[in-house]
């Protein structure tokens, strides 16, 4: 049986509605024979901590009030839940508890572990007899009896054998988390905060194919997401990194959550039970995530030396106070870092080896990959002195550095620490498709505008594609030899490879650009976008696809917050859509759009003068490189007819292709045949054009090719592209050969329209287009 384990915290089951909201959860993501592991509900245990501490003061009023305290909170979520006969055993369970906790304190017999353990049971049994109440068969299991300690050491086999003959039913086991038992059946505690340990022992033990730990915080982020906005939320953290942040305090995983799944496969989830269909960070094993910057901030710690502290000593130390303990070494002396609050009973227990070091400190933690860490530390240092925060001690290890400080760091100081060391290392993962013409020279650019972009965000090319090779490096390939690598490391691949490779990539940003003219590879897209890639397309075929299916990948963009730039796809380096985009925003209509929008048929038309066959300059075309391989293609229009689609779809219009009129600058039988047929009859081609332009001379016009959108006021729509006789001196008789021009008129630009003109094509201009593209996504990300 392959299983699962929920382990639920304090806050996540804080009031009646909240163990409502869980069990909907349980609902929707257990099945029979999975486990689901429950803390104390919001502060039970805070308060069962006060009662152990006023029974110890022998303070009989004090444990009185805190007795009432934990009385009301189990009464009202008793009250709340059920009704009925439920109701009345409940109560009557939760009255004998407390009379006989009462008893024991009378008789000086209280103990503090099975006094702490309450909080779990009663979170256990009301949130299983609420599971049964939907008609979920649910039930109650005390960890107790699962869980043994010998010398304070679990029980591994023993544990094991426990839980395979004890969780066997078809039904939802809701668990103790915290508790556990000694060889002679005392109740043992695993440690404050201990229930995510409990889930991940339990894990381990039922071989469970995942864990999720929900808790009040949609995941694991760079700092408190509650005290800074742009907190970045990481989906995969690697378990080396959340388990330093655990021992430093970071409360959404604790110290020894983590060491029951090493060196097994168990999925590690973190999960929000106020927001249950918000993605999950995932703590994955070393190598399967980048290591992450973090901030974790602290409030009021000592920090202490301790002379020959002993192997185990810090473990015995936090299970006392129930707290985690941070400890680390400076020249050979040990220190521990420590709540104020429980400074008095650590120094009782280390009578005579303990030195107040500095107290009362506040200050944070900067986490880091180790390369990155000392030059973070000296620009945090820096900060700190600008804004004359006091630190009064600071270490640095191999993966973090501690600013212990006079002041607590306040949500807007914290920002601006987050803003200067966490933001600045932002990753964006680029992924290239199409490294021939214009993909050779936007990577050759690339070296320069990612220093460019550097102080914003970390760019990596992390893939190259070209047909059905790829070199793919999620640490990055250096662009300087990159054509070394591919020579060396290229590898064949298909389309689910590729997707695999993207969606594993561990980086806060992806995007695919797509270089090619591969109307295979642009169905691709939703795939890209399913695994949370931003696009940068030059490419058309993606943007001039059927309606419905373009239609859905927008939605899925949008549905995921993703970004789409196509702008080389019209226009080579050209701002058309950006100009289009602004014009819109501003409040602008726009009524019509003409022009010529392939560099190919504005060279042939300019250039062509009437002693010279046209035949003979698409030749020449040809032989430049300016057409396609097979020059029909080009002067078949339908490379115009798909551009003036994507600029039709830009401004809002529902269209398809074939919705665009098309008239070809040839005789339509010439597109039959071969290319060699086609040059057998080339002839048919010059009478053709010859009559054409001949027919616009009479007029006093110029012969262009070009495409025409227009919008009346009624909204009815005509886009054609095709053979039109432009008027003398007009922008568009004027154009020089190779350009591409865009007439605009809109309400503002009625009488003078708005020209765009300039190369429509060309290497640099393309790839300097796309590299526009690129900066125009980092500053949205930003």
């Amino acid at each position: 049986m392959t299983r699962v384990v929920h382990k639920f915290g304090g806050s996540s089951l804080s009031s009646a509605s909240r163990y409502q909201a869980v069990a909907q959860i349980i609902l929707g993501h257990c099945k029979s024979g999975d486990c689901v592991v429950v803390s104390a509900a919001g502060k039970t245990t805070n308060t069962l901590v006060k009662l152990w501490q006023s029974y110890q003061q022998q303070d009989q009023q004090a444990f009185s009030d805190v007795l009432i305290q934990l009385e009301k909170h189990q009464s009202e979520l008793v009250d709340e839940l059920f009704s009925g006969d439920v109701h009345r055993a409940l109560k009557g369970q939760l009255e004998a508890e407390l009379v006989a906790i009462t008893q024991l304190a009378q008789q000086s017999e209280l103990q503090e572990s099975p006094l702490l353990a309450h909080g779990e049971l009663w979170s256990a049994r009301l949130l299983a007899q609420y599971l049964n109440e939907l008609k979920v068969a649910a039930r109650s299991i005390d960890a107790r009896q699962l869980f043994t300690l010998h010398d304070a050491q679990l029980l591994h086999q023993q544990n094991k054998a426990a839980c395979y003959a004890q969780l066997q039913d078809a039904v939802v086991y809701v668990v103790t988390g915290f508790i556990a038992q000694d060889c002679d059946k005392n109740t043992v505690t695993l440690g404050r905060n201990g229930s995510d340990y409990s889930a991940t022992l339990l894990a381990s033990y039922i071989d469970a194919s995942a864990v999720s730990i929900w808790t009040d915080t949609q995941g694991v982020y760079s700092t408190d997401p509650r005290k800074v906005s742009n907190a970045l939320k990481y989906p995969k953290v690697c378990r080396a990194q959340a388990n330093l942040l655990a021992r430093l305090g970071n409360p959404v995983l604790h110290a020894k959550t983590l060491s029951p799944l090493k060196g097994s496969n168990i999925k590690l989830q973190v999960r929000s039970s106020y927001e249950p269909e918000a993605s999950p960070t995932e703590i994955v094993k070393e190598g399967y995530s980048k290591a992450k910057r973090f901030i974790t901030t602290f409030e009021n710690l000592d920090l202490v030396r301790v002379e020959s502290l002993a192997k185990g000593e810090v473990r015995t130390l936090s299970q006392l106070i129930q707290h985690s303990i941070h400890h680390f070494t400076v020249n050979g002396e040990a220190y521990l870092l420590l709540p104020a609050t429980f400074t008095h009973i650590v120094a009782q227990q280390l009578a005579g080896r303990i030195n107040i070091v500095e107290s009362n400190l506040q200050g944070c933690a900067l986490v880091a990959p180790s390369s990155e860490l000392s030059g973070l530390k000296q620009q945090a240092e820096q900060l700190f002195h600008d804004r004359e925060v006091v630190v009064r001690f600071a270490h640095q290890d191999s993966n973090y550095a501690l600013f212990l400080t006079d002041q607590a760091l306040d949500s807007d100081l914290l920002a601006v620490v987050h803003d200067k060391l966490i933001n600045k290392g932002r990753e964006l993962a680029v992924i290239i498709a199409g490294i021939g013409n214009v993909g050779d020279v936007f990577l050759q650019q690339c070296e320069q505008q990612i220093t460019r972009l550097q102080s914003q965000f970390d760019l990596k090319v992390v893939g190259l594609l070209r047909s059905k090779e790829m070199v793919f490096s999620p640490s990055g390939i250096e662009l300087s030899t990159w054509h070394t690598q591919w020579k060396n490391e290229a590898q064949s691949y298909d389309s689910k490879a590729l997707v695999e490779h993207i969606s594993e990539l561990d980086y806060e940003h992806k995007v695919v650009i797509d270089i090619t003219a591969s109307e295979a590879f642009s169905f691709l897209y939703p795939d890209f976008v399913a695994s949370d890639c931003h696009l940068i397309s030059a490419n058309k075929y993606a943007g001039t696809a059927d309606r419905s299916w373009y239609q859905s990948l927008r939605e899925q963009q949008r549905d995921r917050n993703l970004h789409w730039r196509y702008n080389t796809s019209v226009g080579a380096g050209l701002p058309i859509n950006f100009a289009l985009a602004d014009l819109q925003n501003s409040g602008d209509v726009i009524t019509s759009i003409e022009g010529v929008f392939s560099g190919t048929l504005s060279w042939l038309c300019s250039s062509f003068t009437a002693d010279q066959k046209f035949s003979d300059l698409v030749l020449a075309a040809q032989e430049m490189g300016y057409t396609e391989p097979d020059p029909r293609e080009d002067l078949s229009g339908r490379d115009m007819q798909r551009k003036l689609l994507i600029l039709a779809r830009d401004l809002g219009l529902e269209l398809d292709v074939d919705d665009i009129a098309l008239e070809p600058l040839m005789p339509v039988h010439l597109a039959e045949g071969s290319w060699g047929d086609f040059l057998a009859k080339r002839d048919e081609l010059d009478t053709f054009y010859a009559a054409k332009y001949q027919q616009a001379a009479d007029a006093g016009k110029a012969l262009r090719y070009t495409g025409q959108l227009s919008i009346s006021d009624s909204g009815k729509v005509t886009a054609k592209v095709g053979i039109a006789f432009a008027e003398a001196g007009s922008a568009i008789a004027n154009l020089t050969p190779g350009d591409n021009i865009f007439v605009i008129k809109s309400v503002w630009y009625e009488q003078n329209p708005l020209v765009i003109q300039g190369p429509g094509a060309g290497k640099e201009v393309t790839a300097a287009g796309i590299h526009s593209d690129l900066y125009w996504l980092t500053q949205q990300l930003k």
